[in-house]
């Protein structure tokens, strides 16, 4: 039965998948984390411009497995979760990751082109001096799309779908909510791709709503006698690692003033790639 909780399934448990977030962990860093470094570092003859980078061969295969590896998750919940929900998401994450791909394509391939992360799209000098200036609005299209609506259709269901396995990941079995040494192992990268995935993305309201929830949901199941498995305490955990990584990112980039005009507003929460832009490019440019 779709989208119900068999009684059976309550209090079943289920062992450390260590191979799933093994390979979420993996493939997270080297697809997504990895696309716009093997896009920068390997020789421009091999992927000219007009056509597509070493990164969007990457983001094409993340787009393929995250999904699979998203599935086989639900899979082992050790309860029967909303399956229509989770098929919805999966479709929609699918979506909005291909559109990121085209949009992510074109702006990371106009760093060659001498654009500018740190700077928003009409301040960029490569872009403010086009002709028309009806192209500038298109370049804001552009953006629109990769930033914003690629986002929120890529990163909305794949936090859901994790919230989705995470209420499943409760036993009543203290002896059952321990990590393994593997979990203790992985936790350190995975936290720190979620750092990346919150900083990058610029989701960190969403990100916050779904590690509230998840303490809301942790805090209710405790009184009816129920704790996390070692699934869910390692995601929970390294919910609460990114959660310090971001606090850090944030007070060491308190005081910079060209940052703080690219993301003005309560939230002020640098991008790694437009922090690379303003601060790396710049020390690469005065070694040479």
């Amino acid at each position: 039965r779709h989208g119900a909780v068999k009684n059976e399934d309550t209090f079943k448990t289920s062992p450390f998948h260590f191979d799933l977030w093994f390979y979420f962990t993996l493939q997270n860093w080297v697809l997504d984390f990895g696309r716009p470094i093997a896009m920068i570092i390997l020789p421009l003859e091999w992927f000219p411009l007009n056509k597509p980078s070493a990164g969007d061969y990457f983001h094409m295969a993340y787009n393929v497995i995250t999904p699979f590896l998203l599935l086989k998750l639900i899979e082992r919940s050790p309860k029967t979760l909303p399956r229509s929900m989770v098929y919805v998401s999966i479709i929609t994450f699918v979506m909005g990751a291909s559109i990121h791909l085209v949009g992510d394509s074109v702006n990371h391939r106009l760093i060659f082109s001498g654009y500018q992360h740190h700077l928003s799209v009409r301040e960029n000098p490569i872009i403010k001096n086009l002709k028309p200036e009806t192209l500038i609005d298109s370049f804001e299209l552009l953006y629109y799309y990769d930033e914003y609506l690629g986002h929120s259709m890529w990163y909305i269901p794949f936090f859901l779908i994790l919230f989705i396995y995470f209420t499943g990941c409760f036993t009543p079995v203290e002896e059952e909510s321990r990590m393994p040494v593997a979990a203790l192992l992985l936790m350190g990268p995975s936290s720190l791709y979620y750092w990346y995935l919150v900083t990058e993305g610029q989701i960190f309201i969403l990100y916050i709503f779904t590690f509230f929830a998840m303490m809301a949901l942790v805090m209710h199941q405790k009184r009816k006698g129920l704790v996390l498995d070692s699934n869910g305490l390692f995601l929970f955990y390294s919910f609460i690692i990114t959660l310090i990584l971001i606090a850090v990112w944030v007070v060491w980039l308190w005081n910079d003033k060209i940052l703080r005009k690219k993301y003005p507003g309560v939230i002020y929460i640098p991008e790694p790639w437009a922090f690379y832009t303003l601060h790396m490019n710049n020390l690469h440019a005065a070694k040479e």
